[in-house]
């Protein structure tokens, strides 16, 4: 019994000790590629949501002097709510087909848009957003200079 058992320790003994396994070498990427997919499709569902509101094109500060050739088109919203476009007024639904027949240059057409101080800002906003769904992308805000600076 001694015997067996001493040679069966000593086998094993000998298999541990005259032939080591080199360490893996290898890196397991499988988890790395699961987390970076659910990082991808969390990106992919919140960057739709960064982007909230109207793109706008702000005028600089130096603001050089306008081409005489090309008038932009002008939609003012006064206090009371009323749009206009140039000077006549019209509905808010109405916006997107009076710009379509005036637009000479198709949607690259310049638009100002001019919110009176005390109008609704929901107005104003949804006046934007119509223009901007309508695809026109040259939207500015008109503001009057401080004078007390």
């Amino acid at each position: 019994m001694s015997t067996g058992s001493g040679g069966g320790g000593g086998s094993r003994r000998g298999r541990r000790g005259g032939k080591r396994r080199a360490p893996m070498s290898e890196i397991n990427v499988t988890p790395m590629v699961d987390v970076m997919l659910v990082l991808l499709i969390i990106f992919m569902v919140a960057a739709p949501m960064l982007t909230v509101g109207v793109p706008i094109d702000l005028p600089e500060t130096a603001a050089k002097a306008m081409n005489s050739e090309t008038q932009p088109i002008t939609i003012s919203v006064n206090s009371t709510g009323g749009v206009f476009i140039q000077e006549s007024e019209i509905a808010v639904e109405e916006v997107v087909a009076k710009l379509q027949a005036i637009a000479k240059t198709g949607y690259e057409e310049r638009i100002f848009v001019r919110g009176d101080k005390t109008a609704d800002y929901g107005t104003v906003m949804k006046v934007m957003a119509l223009i901007s769904s309508a695809g026109f992308k040259n939207i500015g805000l008109v503001t009057a200079p401080d004078v007390s600076v």
